[in-house]
């Protein structure tokens, strides 16, 4: 593959306050062969590296979104629609949908609920360089009960050991994870709803200790407090939505129900189910993302909307670490609109650096990435995101990519970027 030079007025390396000014990217094979002053970087480069460069604009790592899915359109009834869906058409939709997210600067995705393996088998063409798209990690069918949330996409289990035996066979199909639905949802109809929880904290247990056994981390869809503090107890890897949602007054009298009529007591506080969310290092994933302002008013509570940013603030200052992940696919949650799903962060008060560590560093480790992505440092994968102007100013200038480069391929957004780099193709010296 043919060395390649990126070159901008700062270099975000990642970690909060490491930057390089006026630096230098230079990567090949894939992986990023060296980093640092223009100057040094342009010395070191070998005959006939494709150089861009970038006045004004920002070099950063690749932006990380932990919580996507393929399959869904993004519509009304994103559930609903998959039954008009042949499978071969459906990969190529989601082909598609892969791209929006690199088209918006997004290198690394998790996606957390598929069918039929086509995540998979998208992930695979993706590696193989056949497709555009981000690198994916994918959880194959989620495991819920029967008739849960999310059931239609085939990863129904009862009981310890029916969910022992669909772990797997997950694995089997060759997930990277296990997510495991610990309680409802609002997407499936006639399906327990949010303040639910679906499974009892042994087959929690066991989802997780089945998983382990073949070295898979768990992602646990979790928005009842009940379910939450099963998933801290199982030790799972990272909590989705994470609302510490309660049942309604009428249902709260005495004990909190299960899908299936069972019951459990004696659940921690929320403040001392923060604690220890925050002492385990398990990484919550809020999943609001950039379209929730232009959904339909009956979609969207102000008031929970209010206290889910709150709450944001609240674990951020707690020191939980936070992940960013946009559930893309659900009503509104459009594939091409990460960078607007930062901006939920700073109106829960976060400053915009550590947005951008979050996005990046902190998404990479929570995804056991830490080691190949989520920095700009020599010996990590070439993952990277051309911006016009800094975003540690303004995080908007995420909305319009310049160029992004993943596993060292350059790739143009479409539309086109709005700059064009001086390129050559020649020994930049």
């Amino acid at each position: 593959m043919t060395a390649g030079i990126v070159t901008a007025d700062r270099v975000l390396l990642g970690p909060v306050g490491q930057v390089i000014e006026g630096g230098a990217v230079l990567f090949a094979d894939e992986v990023i062969q060296a980093v640092g002053p223009l100057r040094d970087i342009v010395e070191r480069a070998p005959s006939g590296a494709v150089r861009a460069d970038f006045p004004g604009g920002s070099v950063l790592p690749g932006l990380i979104d932990c919580h996507v899915h393929l399959v869904f359109d993004a519509g009304e009834d994103p559930l609903g629609s998959l039954s008009g869906w042949h499978d071969h058409d459906l990969l190529l939709a989601m082909a598609g949908r892969a791209r929006q997210l690199l088209d918006s600067g997004v290198t690394t995705a998790r996606d957390l609920g598929d069918r039929g393996n086509l995540a998979g088998r998208l992930r695979d063409a993706i590696a193989a360089g056949h497709v555009p798209g981000p690198r994916l990690l994918t959880a194959g069918a989620p495991v819920t009960v029967t008739g849960g949330h999310c059931w239609v996409l085939g990863g129904q289990a009862d009981g310890v050991e029916g969910v022992r035996a669909q772990v797997r066979r997950t694995l089997r199909d060759g997930a990277d994870l296990v997510k495991i639905m610990v309680s409802g949802g609002t997407l499936t109809a006639g399906g327990p709803p949010n303040w639910q929880p679906q499974y009892t904290p042994e087959e929690i247990r066991t989802a997780v200790r089945e998983a382990r056994r073949f070295g898979r981390p768990v992602a646990a869809h979790a928005h009842s407090t009940e379910g939450i503090a099963a998933a801290v107890a199982a030790g799972v890897d990272t909590i989705e939505h994470c609302t510490f949602t309660e049942p309604p007054a009428e249902y709260a009298v005495g004990r909190t129900e299960h899908a299936d009529g069972r019951a459990d007591a004696g659940v921690p506080s929320v403040a001392a189910l923060v604690r220890a969310i925050a002492d385990r290092g398990i990484a919550v994933c809020p999943t609001l993302h950039g379209g929730i302002n232009d959904l339909p008013p009956h979609l969207v509570d102000q008031d929970e909307l209010g206290r889910l940013l709150r709450q944001i603030g609240d674990h951020h200052a707690a020191g939980v670490r936070l992940i960013a992940g946009t559930d893309a696919g659900v009503p509104g949650a459009g594939f091409g609109r990460y960078a607007e799903s930062l901006d939920w962060f700073t109106r829960a008060g976060l400053a915009p650096e550590d947005v951008l560590r979050i996005a990046t560093v902190d998404s990479a480790r929570a995804l056991g990435l830490g080691g190949r992505t989520g920095r700009i440092a020599t010996g990590l994968d070439a993952d990277l995101l051309v911006v016009a102007g800094d975003p540690r100013e303004d995080l908007t200038v995420l909305r319009r990519p310049e160029a992004v480069v993943i596993r060292g391929r350059w790739h143009v957004p479409s539309p086109a970027a709005r700059r064009n780099p001086v390129t050559s193709e020649r020994n930049p010296a």
